[in-house]
């Protein structure tokens, strides 16, 4: 049973790395910003360092899904409740990735909780829990992303042609004298300099330049920043949750689990993210580099939160819900991908659960045969 469960784990984390890996940096390709090998190349190097790091910042989701409070702890003790959670989660979300279409490993790991605790004898499932600790974190923060998405879009916006940010001395302060002469006065040295937005020529021409940056620059260096963000956030959230699945069963120590939940991960992303990126990064929307900016700063910020204070938050609802909102502010959302999305997301925790329960079926029917 412990191989057994070892290799759902590791499928699981397999297909999480598929699903979600590419998330961070679905803007950063979408706009034409870096290729798809150069975007997957660093999206999995951060998603592996987000999973490392995971084993300081994030203890509190490791125990939320390992099922104790979800379910008795009786239950959750069972070796074959863990190994019914992992099957359900890991086949939920191979389908999907299958299909293309970016759904939650934290909701398909909380379905296969439930369909695991409903199958195990005298399972019962602590509903109060469940909407408390698990579904209003789920729900809230795709609403929250695409909300904070639009704003961010808005506030963003430069005006026409305003492609660089110049640093200005502030203009000599001059009195006059008793004599009809003028003198530089006293405050002139503590007036701070200006910051001016505005074309490139005209902020050459600007008299007293301190220092100048081209905007278009700063843009692209700060969207690979935030989309690298996004994926270490999702490797420290996403990492303890699969990791789980191993501590629960005492099958290794935190530390290998982490690194072989990180390993796996990155593989899954290198090999099979495709289908998931083409959707995130050509069919949701329509982004330029600002837009796809705006949608990883509200992403990261939402996501790196939810890991510091416990809250299983999942990385694609809040990535896909500040796409959206960003695509809705622009007028170029495509209706019709988001709402197969969120059919999707409808779909992934009942199928997960109904995959957990019927895996638990055939495993005591298998080992009764036995």
């Amino acid at each position: 049973m412990e191989i057994i469960l070892i290799g759902i784990a590791l499928f699981l984390a397999f297909g999480n790395g598929a699903n979600d890996n590419f998330k961070g940096f679905a803007t950063v390709w979408g706009c034409g910003l870096l290729n798809y090998r150069r975007a997957l190349v660093l999206a999995t190097l951060a998603t592996v360092a987000g999973s490392l790091v995971s084993l300081l910042l994030a203890q509190t989701l490791v125990a939320q899904f390992t099922g104790r409070g979800l379910v008795p702890d009786a239950v959750a003790a069972a070796p074959s409740f863990m190994l019914n959670a992992g099957a359900g989660a890991a086949l939920t979300i191979f389908a999907a990735t299958r299909a293309g279409l970016p759904v939650s490993t934290t909701h398909a790991l909380i379905g296969g909780l439930i369909g695991a605790g409903l199958a195990e004898p005298g399972g019962e499932i602590r509903y109060g829990a469940l909407a408390s600790l698990f579904l209003l974190p789920l729900l809230a923060s795709p609403l929250l992303a695409a909300a904070l998405g639009t704003l961010a879009s808005r506030a963003m916006r430069l005006r026409p042609g305003a492609d660089c940010a110049c640093l200005i001395a502030p203009a000599p302060d001059f009195v006059a004298q008793g004599d009809g002469s003028r003198a530089l006065a006293s405050t002139a040295v503590s007036s701070a300099p200006t910051l001016v937005i505005a074309a490139d020529a005209q902020c050459r021409r600007q008299p007293g330049l301190i220092a100048r940056l081209a905007l278009p620059d700063l843009g692209d260096r700060a969207h690979i920043l935030s989309a690298a963000a996004i994926c270490f956030a999702r490797g420290v959230n996403d990492t303890p949750k699969l990791a789980a699945l191993l501590l629960a069963g005492q099958i290794m120590g935190a530390a290998t689990a982490v690194f072989a939940i990180a390993a796996v991960m990155g593989a899954g992303g290198i090999i099979y993210a495709r289908r998931v990126a083409e959707t995130m990064s050509r069919h949701v929307t329509r982004l330029d580099n600002g837009q796809g900016l705006a949608a990883n700063l509200v992403t990261a910020l939402l996501v790196l939160l939810a890991s510091k204070f416990g809250l299983p938050v999942s990385t694609t609802h809040v990535s896909v819900g500040a796409i959206a909102g960003v695509g809705a502010a622009a007028g170029t959302l495509d209706r019709t991908t988001v709402r197969n999305i969120a059919l999707a997301w409808i779909i992934t925790l009942p199928m997960a659960a109904a995959v957990a329960w019927l895996a638990a079926n055939r495993f005591v029917s298998f080992i009764t045969l036995a």
